[in-house]
């Protein structure tokens, strides 16, 4: 093994035969063969606290009976007809749709941010002595003073995801995996030359043509037109109540197979 005679190696190392080890297994080889070694350990990290201002304030718990009660924020980065991109997306929980976003080919841009804002107020006014609840990473933008400062003219409370935790803001963080995916296979935007035209269509389509499992196979449009303002408005179906019935099926056609059976089988008697 080329290593170095120091007695304590930096890792990745390679064999004779050309193999690339990683570096808990070159550890291990090299204890197994008697040699002093030494490997980098990677200590867990425990999810850290939410901010003292801004608490995070959308749980799984939390109801959801209308449109435009608790929005989610996220920016996501990609490559596009050679150039970088970066997207930033504000959703409503309620109904899955897009509600606001801003694209920038510059590398860092906030004003995607206060874009995407805008659009959200905008959507806004229509509905008066709305308390509105927007959630966030801590992000430079999302944490900065002069983004938390128009908050309150919109009448927005801002929630915040906690440090190093991603998964307090699963649901944005699922939609921006989603979303560059259909948009590099569905829509070709890595070879588009107009990639802010084909992320216009994308969200319109995403809004208005593709059907989700968590509003039943309903687009966002259909569940917004038809539960929007209706009492009694049906929950979103669970994992849970989809395995099941799922089990159901299954059992279903099970039973069903075995009476074929039995009709193909000669009576013993």
């Amino acid at each position: 093994m080329r290593v170095s005679r120091s007695g304590f190696y930096k890792w990745k190392a390679r064999l004779d035969l050309g193999l690339i080890m990683s570096d808990q297994y070159a550890h291990r080889c090299c204890k197994y063969a008697g040699i002093k070694s030494k490997s980098k350990h990677y200590a867990y990290k425990k999810p850290g606290e939410p901010k003292k201002i801004y608490p995070n304030m959308v749980m799984a718990s939390m109801k959801l009976d209308g449109p435009m009660q608790a929005v989610v924020s996220d920016m996501t980065a990609f490559w596009a007809g050679g150039k970088y991109w970066e997207l930033t997306l504000y959703m409503d929980l309620w109904d899955n749709e897009i509600v606001g976003y801003s694209l920038s080919s510059r590398k860092g841009d906030p004003s995607t941010y206060y874009d995407g804002l805008r659009m959200v107020a905008e959507k806004k006014k229509g509905m008066d002595g709305l308390d509105l609840i927007l959630h966030a990473g801590q992000g430079s933008v999302y944490s900065s003073k002069g983004f938390n400062e128009l908050l309150p003219h919109y009448h927005i409370t801002h929630s915040m995801s906690r440090a190093g935790t991603p998964t307090d803001n699963g649901a944005m963080e699922a939609i921006n995996g989603w979303a560059k995916a259909e948009m590099f296979t569905d829509f070709g935007i890595g070879d588009s030359p107009d990639a802010p035209k084909a992320v216009e269509e994308y969200i319109a389509y995403f809004n208005e043509g593709r059907p989700s499992y968590a509003l039943g196979y309903l687009t966002p449009k259909q569940f917004r037109e038809r539960y929007a303002g209706k009492p009694g408005q049906p929950k979103k179906p669970s994992k849970l109540a989809y395995e099941r019935k799922q089990a159901a099926i299954e059992r279903s056609k099970a039973e069903e197979a075995g009476r074929n059976l039995k009709k193909c089988l000669p009576n013993v008697d």
